[in-house]
């Protein structure tokens, strides 16, 4: 049985990669249909970045009542109620989710509840129905990874999409991996008040970070009575009656009531009819140009489902690109050095463009500087502590900037413009930043890598 159409253009999955091309598409003038089989918005919306950083909230949340006496405020903290905060997490998700339905309804899109699976170069095939588009973009998304020997079972070993509608805090929990997933999930729990340990196989917590950065965080992590086991894999798990006991290289046995697989993101992409229509597969992610075209000339691909960074305004930015080339426009490739990356643990990390390490591997000769925020009147009213580190090409452009502290994620805005627009450290050391906030730390750096500190020790 046909489908209505033909469309411009079909998109399978409804993540932000997915929505995003819709949305743009109908606003260039296209037919667009979008095929979801769950609930708009994808892993971001649903099961990633929205419930992730509500959780982190209410963690702030237990921690400022936990902490009130240090700035003179009397409060009682007398505990978490998860299903309660659950309920937090829940509307937050579900009225982003109506918001959004109502928004790609509103621009004529049409949207297909159902399975989805590519039935040729130019259509989609939903249980009976099939959909043509004159061009078809796959936005299939991720999934949690596990590792061989690993047994989710949901109750002890469990995923993030597990550890997101727990009913209960746990009294500890063992955190395979130390990468965003993992740190956030450590960070929550402990405000929580779990007892937690993260083992990760690389040398730092977040290993794609700045490694100052990542020795910034390690350090406040063991302030806040986060263990962490680094340079080490696990060897085996196995469950007991009160938990999991986890066993490490080297014989060291970690017991603990669950133990979270934070080990990454897969690409959904087995059983789709995918390579059957001739689109290239590489460790199970879809091969694109640096247009997002995959080797059929009617097939895109964009957000997760690609070996791009896994970020959900990686995924906007994609869609966007492929509805504007499909639409006779000519939008310029994605510079993915630009894009900030945010890890909205307790303290936060945040950084774009190049790490010193990468900088030197590509060739340059660099300078940094480094600014601590103990020196930032603003960071020690809220008091964290963290630094601003700069890199730049000697006597060059700024190649990459790198923080880590309270709030950090909403300076790295000021960062990404700076990467992007290619600025000189004098360029931005000339702006006048407002006084008291964090954002002065951005521009005492600068002042220091262009020569002239100001409120930074010799």
């Amino acid at each position: 049985m046909a489908g209505s159409g033909p469309f411009d253009i079909v998109v399978l999955g409804g993540g932000s990669g997915g929505y995003a091309c819709a949305l743009r598409a109908a606003e260039l003038g296209m037919r667009v249909a979008l095929i979801e089989r769950d609930t708009l918005g994808g892993t971001c919306l649903n099961r990633g970045c929205i419930p992730t950083k509500a959780l982190l909230h209410a963690a702030e949340v237990a921690d400022t009542a936990r902490e009130a006496a240090a700035f003179g405020v009397k409060a009682a903290y007398e505990g978490v109620d998860m299903p309660a905060v659950q309920a937090y997490k829940n509307k937050v998700v579900s009225t982003t989710v109506k918001g959004l339905t109502g928004l790609i309804k509103s621009k004529g899109i049409t949207i297909v509840e159902g399975e989805g699976r590519l039935a040729g170069p130019t259509a989609v095939r939903v249980g009976e129905e099939v959909y043509e588009g004159r061009h078809i973009v796959l936005a299939t998304g991720s999934r949690p990874r596990s590792l061989p020997g690993l047994d989710i079972d949901g109750e002890r070993v469990i995923t993030s999409d597990h550890a997101l509608t727990l009913d209960r805090v746990p009294s500890s929990a063992v955190v395979l991996g130390g990468g965003v997933i993992g740190v956030e999930f450590a960070s929550v729990w402990r405000s929580f008040g779990a007892e937690v340990t993260i083992v990760e196989a690389l040398p730092h917590l977040l290993p794609l970070e700045e490694e100052s950065s990542s020795k910034r965080l390690e350090r406040a992590f063991r302030k806040r009575g986060i263990k962490y086991e680094l340079g080490v894999r696990f060897e085996s798990v196995q469950t007991t009656d009160s938990g999991v006991r986890v066993t490490l290289e080297g014989g060291k046995v970690l017991d603990a009531e669950l133990l979270l697989v934070a080990v990454g993101r897969g690409p959904v992409s087995e059983g789709l009819g995918f390579e059957e229509a001739g689109v290239e597969l590489e460790r199970g992610f879809v091969k694109v140009d640096e247009y997002c075209r995959t080797a059929v000339p009617t097939i895109s691909a964009v957000g997760d489902l690609i070996a791009t960074p896994q970020l959900a305004h990686v995924g906007f930015a994609e869609g966007i690109l492929v509805a504007e080339r499909l639409g006779g426009l000519s939008p310029a490739p994605i510079d993915y050095d630009g894009i900030p990356r945010i890890t909205y643990s307790d303290p936060e990390v945040a950084s774009v463009g190049l790490t010193s390490a990468a900088a030197v591997q590509r060739g340059y000769e660099i300078t940094q500087a480094t600014y601590d925020l103990a020196g930032n009147p603003k960071s020690k009213i809220l008091g964290t502590q963290g630094e601003v580190k700069v890199i730049a090409e000697k006597n060059g452009r700024v190649l990459g900037i790198h923080m880590v502290g309270a709030r950090v994620g909403e300076l790295i805005t000021e960062g990404q413009l700076i990467y992007n627009w290619e600025a000189l450290p004098s360029d931005v050391a000339q702006l006048i930043h407002p006084h008291p906030t964090q954002s002065e730390a951005v521009g005492e750096a600068h002042l220091a890598l262009a020569g002239k500190p100001l409120h930074v020790h010799g």
